[in-house]
């Protein structure tokens, strides 16, 4: 397997060009699940506040032979906790869960537009850092107009946002947007979602087609394709087998025309049901 190469954020930090997402790992399967991962050599990996995994991301870490300065550990702050105060003791909440000193990255979850308390969250995040919190801080799902007044109101733009992003859903302004600002865009679904969705999306003939050229999975292809947008993936899996598989796309390069192709797939369809950022809530 070749080596993972690194991207650099603005603030100087170098994260894996890919990483892994945890989602529903709890418990003891989840600490095998993500103790795998670290073993097939995944170093970011990717939390939440609201997945209730942050022990279980912690006891993994704890468990695994490779140092902590390794490793890369990102959570994300929910909408409940926005107001400043709470955004402070939040964070101080998720690092005690994790049994962790400190973050690698720490990201607003979702902007919660109609509450409008994400500025205060992000100073709140800002003011971490400062605290030695968190290495580096982003956010999720947030939209240039969000990322506009974050920098107008508080004179700093996130190193990162995380998004939903896979073929069906390339949001290419918003990937404009990212890289023309210095931000690090992330994919969170990278593979489409879970199930026939994901079926769906790697049977088309395109991605089909490049998967036996370059003797690769659709999987593969479409992490590959990402990847060379200049986006970060961070695709999810139980099974040790396809979490290895999914690590190994830096030996082979689709070309201009190919990156172009998968583009082209694109349906503006969100596949996780999670709607608008301009309108979805989460708390």
């Amino acid at each position: 397997m070749s080596e993972i190469p690194t991207i650099t954020l603005r603030d100087g930090l170098q994260l894996p060009a890919i990483g892994f997402g945890t989602a529903g790992m709890r418990g003891a399967q989840g600490v095998q699940a993500i103790d795998s991962a670290i073993n097939q050599g995944y170093r970011l990996i990717d939390t939440a506040y609201n997945y209730e995994n942050e022990g279980t991301v912690g006891a993994a870490v704890r468990r695994s032979p490779v140092p902590r300065s390794d490793l890369f550990i990102s959570s994300k702050l929910p909408g409940r906790y926005h107001e400043y105060g709470k955004a402070v003791t939040a964070i101080q909440e998720s690092l005690y869960r994790a049994g962790l000193d400190y973050f690698d990255l720490y990201l607003i979850h979702w902007p919660n537009p109609e509450r409008d308390q994400y500025v205060d969250a992000w100073r709140a995040l800002i003011d971490a850092q400062k605290f030695g919190l968190i290495r580096s801080i982003g956010v999720s799902n947030f939209v240039p107009e969000y990322l506009d007044r974050l920098e107008k109101e508080t004179g700093v733009l996130p190193a990162v946002n995380q998004i939903e992003l896979h073929p069906h859903h390339s949001q290419p302004e918003q990937r404009d947007y990212d890289r023309a600002h210095g931000i690090v865009t992330e994919a969170w679904s990278p593979l489409g979602g879970k199930g026939p969705k994901t079926q769906r999306i790697q049977e088309t003939s395109v991605l089909q087609d490049l998967a036996e050229k370059y003797h690769k999975s659709a999987a593969q292809i479409m992490l590959r394709w990402e990847h060379q947008l200049g986006v970060l993936p961070l695709p999810l899996s139980h099974n040790p087998g396809r979490q290895a598989q999914n690590l190994d796309i830096f030996d082979f390069s689709l070309t201009l025309d190919e990156v172009q192709a998968v583009t082209e797939l694109d349906g503006e369809r969100q596949v996780t049901g999670y709607g608008d950022p301009r309108t979805h809530e989460e708390l």
